[in-house]
């Protein structure tokens, strides 16, 4: 059974001058993706007026809750005891954002409910991802 989890996540861009500027955001997990959890943004906020979608590790979001964690594209880290800092790294440069400590740790206990931390079939995401890449060669 395919269960889809959606949560609007505030957040604040943290701009280059250190202003704050409000930023509409969804989180998303997809039992079917057990591993992933996503932060949609909608287009009003992209560079080319298309929606973004950011996919990263749901061990990396529990991880960054506690302590900076991350590499690569995606670092996670706690502001203070209210805030998260979710830093985004891209060709096109670099986007800071906050978010409320409290609505992504309420996010994270949602999708341990649909999916528990050690229950994921790592086996049936990778079938399905080939298939994908491959269908059916």
């Amino acid at each position: 059974m395919d269960i889809t989890l959606e949560q609007p996540a505030p957040g604040r861009l943290i701009t280059a001058d250190e202003r704050e500027l409000p930023v509409p955001a969804t989180l998303r997990y997809v039992s079917t993706d057990p591993l992933a959890v996503h932060l949609d943004f909608p287009p009003e906020v992209s560079l080319d007026g298309t929606g973004v979608t950011w996919a990263f590790g749901r061990a990396l979001l529990e991880e960054g809750l506690r302590g900076p964690a991350g590499g690569g594209d995606v670092h996670i880290w706690p502001c203070g005891d209210n805030r998260t800092v979710v830093e985004f790294h891209s060709p096109h440069g670099l986007a800071l954002l906050q978010f409320d400590t409290t609505c992504l740790r309420r996010f994270l206990l949602r999708t341990y409910a649909v999916v528990a931390a050690g229950q994921e079939d790592i086996g049936a995401a990778v079938e399905e991802g080939l298939s994908s890449l491959f269908g059916n060669v």
